[in-house]
């Protein structure tokens, strides 16, 4: 007589046995493709208390601020691994600091198209079709053509945010006037001022009229 547990581990076998060419439901299916549920520039109803023409251009602008922050983002961690010279450290650091805070930044941005029911441009064949900063070389530059590339390139964005923030005041759209205002716009201007002084030509060591002893 067999015993129950073994009667048990038989069945089992059986069964295994007599369907070894059973789909296995657990195995992920990886070739899925789909239709877009939402296309990019359109915009689906949120009770925001605002005009669809309002949430439309709103979300232009803010994904045209999208796609210059995210290349400004790589244009940074470009002059983050490729800076050389005597001032290497302190700015392979700060670069990456930068990097990071407009990184932070780049989420407000695309969060917040989501929010009003648009669709945030994200992919990097899209941003480079949609950008305003000018394209910088694959090899090195120097220091003073990095940073000065960085600071037009803080530059284009902060007067983008600037209009964003007038026409997000005009048409009340205040969620999104206070993230600019409070969150993006400090974020540039203090980048801005940072990478900007130092290009400014000032002797490290003596001043003008000042002779070695």
């Amino acid at each position: 007589m067999q015993a129950p547990g073994n009667e048990k581990q038989a069945r089992t076998q059986t069964a295994t046995q007599t369907r070894p060419h059973e789909r296995i439901e657990g195995q992920p299916q990886f070739q899925q493709r789909s239709y877009e549920i939402q296309a990019y520039g359109q915009q689906h109803f949120v009770p925001l208390g605002l005009p669809a023409e309002t949430v439309q251009r709103n979300v232009a602008l803010l994904n045209q601020l999208l796609a210059d922050s995210i290349t400004l983002y790589n244009l940074y961690k470009k002059h983050h691994w490729q800076v050389a010279g005597p001032t290497f450290y302190q700015l392979h650091l700060l670069l990456d600091k930068h990097a990071e805070e407009i990184e932070k930044t780049i989420d407000l941005l695309a969060e917040r198209i989501q929010m009003l029911g648009g669709v945030s441009i994200s992919m990097p064949f899209d941003v480079v079709e949609m950008t305003r900063i000018e394209r910088p070389p694959k090899g090195e530059e120097d220091i003073p053509a990095m940073l000065a590339r960085t600071a037009n390139a803080h530059a284009t964005l902060i007067s983008e945010i600037r209009e964003a923030i007038e026409v997000t005041n005009q048409n009340k759209d205040y969620g999104t006037n206070d993230m600019l205002m409070s969150d993006i716009l400090r974020t540039h201007e203090m980048h801005l001022w940072f990478i900007s002084q130092h290009l400014v030509d000032t002797p490290l060591v003596l001043g003008d009229g000042q002779s070695k002893p």
